[in-house]
């Protein structure tokens, strides 16, 4: 009994600790995100991110040079400024402000100062950073944008030689409100108070500037506008249309707007790019190549691909809920399968498995329930033809035989298809008479021979 009782204590207490190791498990799965940053670099700076391959700190960010060197060492350089609260990431290249840093898109997003002219207490000529011999480009998410009242904004490019003309990359001119020159109507950039262009792809370097205001019909130029306030800048246009900026201040109010960087890592620009190795670039280490821009995760995974082993798998059936609507959601790497339970055997069995066994049962059941049929038949119809003869002098014929007064050659015992053939189907007209076992018919066998033939009388 004390023996019994130990075994239910240490049972107890292995259940529990079972218990306690699950649980601390799923606790530090949950609470334990994927990795952005190499070991032992800050993954954030205030509330923003930052993954590899930018980095906080020397040996926490990708370094490398292309081609004749054309590419800086500190490109993908972030210096955390501790000295605000929150602290802000600041773009090495530039000193300026990052807002987000996207893996997947391969994105940078700084805020770049805005182009004022004749502004009061505002900066003067203030321009976007030239990102030439960065592996950086202005995305085409940007629109070239200008605030005034009647102006024209260019964006030009200055060439490499003093005495060659610069080149205008795009443009666009302004309405001007003349109740209300700061307005913008409806908070949307439509022409009045304000206008806005695409850019070109791959643009890496601009300056804007602005023209004068000519009149088309020749009427004269309200010489103030000349002299009005104005500004032009290149800004995120998911940014700028969203509910929550007000168009309309940003004169007032901001010196610089947010921009969208593409940026790029490749191994032909590249020479020393040693933190994942070059087997980390194929498919069997969980990231592919994206043309020449970088790494992405395959399909299936999640992480960061610049990393060694960056790349998790996603566990889809808790990705989405009820994902096998009412089966069984098995995870695998890289996808998961969905199975279904089997309701008597409460086995997982796939559903072309059940079809076809269900398929071979019913085949199965149908034969063998056919020839148990013809079986039992036939037994029994073996049995009613022993019980008939019993009934009908059988056993008295079967003695008289074996006595051997009857001659055996004189009597043969008819069945029940050869008897109707003989009596032609049981005519009356055939009958000799009549005893009280039966019928005496006049009959023919096979040779035609005439011979008597007894039939029982049907009970």
């Amino acid at each position: 009994m004390v023996r019994f009782r130990f075994q239910l204590q240490v049972l107890h207490l292995t259940s529990q600790l079972i218990l306690w190791s699950i649980t601390c498990g799923a606790i530090l799965a949950v609470a334990s995100p994927l990795p952005i940053a190499k070991p032992n670099c800050s993954s954030y700076c205030g509330s923003i991110e930052i993954p590899y391959p930018f980095g906080i700190g020397v040996g926490c960010y990708l370094t490398g040079s292309g081609p004749n060197g054309t590419f800086y060492d500190d490109s993908f350089q972030i210096v955390c400024d501790n000295s605000t609260n929150p602290p802000r990431p600041l773009w090495s290249n530039t000193r300026l402000e990052v807002r987000e840093i996207s893996i997947l898109e391969q994105t940078l997003n700084v805020k770049s100062p805005i182009t004022f002219a004749n502004c009061s207490n505002k900066p003067y000529n203030s321009q976007a950073p030239n990102l030439y011999g960065y592996p950086f480009w202005y995305s085409q998410k940007n629109r070239f944008t200008s605030m005034s009242c009647g102006g024209i904004a260019f964006m030009t490019s200055e060439s490499e030689f003093y005495y060659e003309p610069k080149t205008i990359l795009g443009g666009c001119l302004s309405i001007c409100d003349s109740f209300n020159v700061t307005m913008v109507k409806n908070n949307s950039c439509g022409g009045i108070n304000c206008c806005q262009t695409t850019i070109p792809q791959y643009l890496q370097k601009f300056n804007a500037t602005f023209g004068a205001v000519v009149s088309i019909f020749g009427a004269a130029v309200d010489p103030d506008r000349v002299t009005k306030c104005k500004s032009a800048f290149l800004v995120d246009q998911d940014w700028f249309t969203s509910n929550s900026t007000n168009i309309s201040t940003i004169n007032d109010r901001d010196e610089f707007v947010p921009v969208v960087l593409g940026w790029y890592v490749g191994r032909a620009y590249y020479s020393n790019i040693d933190i994942y190795g070059p087997t980390n670039w194929t498919d069997d280490h969980n990231s592919t190549i994206r043309g020449t821009d970088g790494l992405l995760c395959s399909d299936g995974f999640h992480g960061n691909p610049y990393l060694i082993d960056g790349c998790h798998d996603i566990n889809e059936c808790e990705d989405v809920p009820n994902r096998c609507r009412g089966g069984h959601c098995i995870n695998k790497l890289g996808g998961f399968e969905c199975q279904f339970l089997d309701v008597q055997s409460k086995r997982p069995v796939k559903v072309g498995v059940i079809v076809t066994s269900t398929s071979i049962g019913l085949l199965t059941l149908l034969v063998g329930g056919w020839w148990s049929y013809k079986v039992i038949k036939k037994r029994k119809n073996i049995k009613r033809k022993q019980k008939f003869f019993k009934q009908n002098g059988g056993l008295l014929l079967e003695q008289q035989l074996s006595s051997g007064e009857v001659s055996v050659e004189k009597i043969k015992v008819f069945n029940s298809k050869e008897l109707e053939k003989a009596t032609d189907h049981f005519n009356v007209d055939r009958i000799l008479g009549q005893g009280g076992q039966g019928p005496c018919t006049d009959g023919g066998s096979s040779s035609c021979d005439a011979q008597p033939l007894l039939t029982v009388k049907t009970v």
